[in-house]
């Protein structure tokens, strides 16, 4: 059975949104699944994350899964850039490429001010796949088209997501369920 990580985004934490309904449905097909908390917006720092995830490192292999929304994505992609472990698949929710040019920036500029490394991101996954909604009103659908083309995957598309959160009804995300059983687990 795999590790299976979800990572909240920025003013996030993990018992809102999606999360806990998929972690509690991760449990009951025999995964471990974790939902560490960050601190957001205070401390919400790129290294301070990393440090809080070091613990979690050990998790890290071959079956584990990565699944981050928001800021969250952009952790993942910051922690594929410095880790030498090669996990079975991130799954990015709504992440951003660059700065959004909106509120956001002051708090999650630390992850995304400069270019990922895209070659060595790639070495350490072996699928990838990239959710976007073109109704989110904080990060726009080309943030999406521009991580998906970078990792060479096809952008999934999901209409009326918003920013897949319990504001616009994602308080499960039944997709990413099956997705999950269909092609990785």
């Amino acid at each position: 059975m795999a590790n299976i990580f979800i990572i909240h985004g920025s003013y996030g934490y993990p018992e809102e949104n999606w999360f806990p309904w998929l972690k509690e449905e991760l449990t009951k097909l025999g995964h471990e699944v974790y939902v560490p908390k960050f601190p957001t917006p205070e401390g919400q720092e790129l290294e301070i994350w990393l440090d809080i995830f070091k613990k979690y490192l050990p998790l890290l292999d071959s079956d584990a899964i990565l699944i981050g929304h928001s800021c969250g994505a952009a952790f993942i992609l910051r922690l594929l850039e410095r880790i030498n472990i090669k996990v079975k698949a991130c799954i990015l929710v709504a992440g951003p490429a660059k700065p959004t040019n909106n509120q956001f920036d002051k708090v999650h500029m630390g992850f995304v001010e400069k270019e990922y490394d895209w070659k060595n991101i790639k070495k350490h996954a072996d699928k990838f796949y990239v959710f976007h909604a073109e109704d989110d009103p904080y990060v726009p659908i080309e943030h999406g088209e521009e991580i998906a083309e970078n990792l060479h995957v096809k952008l999934i598309k999901i209409e009326n997501a918003g920013h897949f959160n319990a504001k616009t009804g994602y308080t499960r995300f039944e997709f990413l369920l099956e997705l999950l059983k269909r092609e990785i687990l």
